[in-house]
């Protein structure tokens, strides 16, 4: 007896797609009024491929999104707001990537043929959070102005703090630095001790060498570390780094002590102190 349409029709794989992916889930197969359920087709075998590498896919996301999260090292500079100062332009980011926060900008000028001239630009920067426990300590109750007690238990203190020098002065030179640094570091010293000392003068420059070119702009960082550490950055470049706490002490003293090398800038650290209270 030949075939009918009929008979064909009934024999005709049934498909159950799924609505979401258009996939085929199961086949029925129709003969006589029976059904039965095959094993899976090559269709279900792709669709689990699929949901596989998906899975896998999200994975991997996922693991780029956590790694491009920004990290306290990642933060630059540049995308912090910053204080200028005001006779040369200079800028200084008003925190650090380790938290240290800008207390005071300042210049210093040196007098050569009788005119003052702008040597460098410098923002002091300090563990706000140790010196607010300092001064809490210390001192309990704030003062109508800054005091010279203030100033000096800052100096004697072993809170971690960093000078950022930038430079101005076209014409200078790495010996005409060392030479500054011994001349402050030399007074300030015999302004605190009585005496002097010109083998801890001289190790702050370390090994700082005469070839480096110092042009506008550049950089020199000098940090009090905890341990009474003292550390030369000179363009990124650690050139020394001396443990004394007679030259931690000299050194801050050269911008807070009596004679400071830019009495506007000691004043405005003086500031930054009362607010902590």
């Amino acid at each position: 007896m030949p075939t009918t349409v009929n008979d064909v029709a009934e024999k005709t794989e049934m498909l159950e797609i799924d609505p979401k992916s258009g996939v085929a889930l199961r086949a029925t197969m129709k003969d006589n009024g029976t059904e039965t359920e095959p094993k899976s087709t090559d269709n279900e075998q792709e669709k689990e491929k699929l949901e596989v590498e998906t899975e896998n896919k999200s994975d991997q996301k996922e693991d780029n999104i956590e790694q491009q999260e920004p990290t306290k090292q990642d933060i630059k500079e540049e995308d912090v707001p910053v204080e200028s100062e005001s006779k040369t332009g200079v800028t200084f980011p008003v925190k650090l990537a380790d938290g240290k926060q800008l207390n005071a900008v300042g210049l210093r000028k040196k007098s050569m043929l009788g005119l003052g001239i702008k040597i460098y630009a410098f923002g002091i920067y300090a563990d706000n959070d140790k010196l607010k426990d300092l001064v809490r300590t210390k001192i309990g109750k704030a003062p109508s102005k800054p005091t010279k007690e203030m100033y000096q238990m800052v100096i004697d203190s072993d809170v971690g703090m960093m000078v950022r020098l930038v430079i101005v002065f076209s014409g200078l030179t790495m010996s005409m630095v060392r030479k500054n640094f011994d001349e402050g570091l030399g007074a300030s010293i015999k302004k605190l001790t009585g005496g002097k000392n010109e083998e801890l003068t001289k190790k702050i420059m370390g090994e700082a060498s005469d070839d480096i070119k110092l042009t506008p702009g550049s950089v020199i960082e000098i940090s009090r570390l905890p341990g009474y550490t003292l550390q030369t950055k000179v363009m990124g470049e650690i050139v020394s780094t001396v443990e004394s706490e007679l030259l931690c002490r000299a050194y801050i003293y050269m911008y807070l002590g009596e004679d400071p090398f830019d009495k506007e800038a000691k004043e405005k650290f003086g500031t930054s102190l009362l607010s902590l209270f």
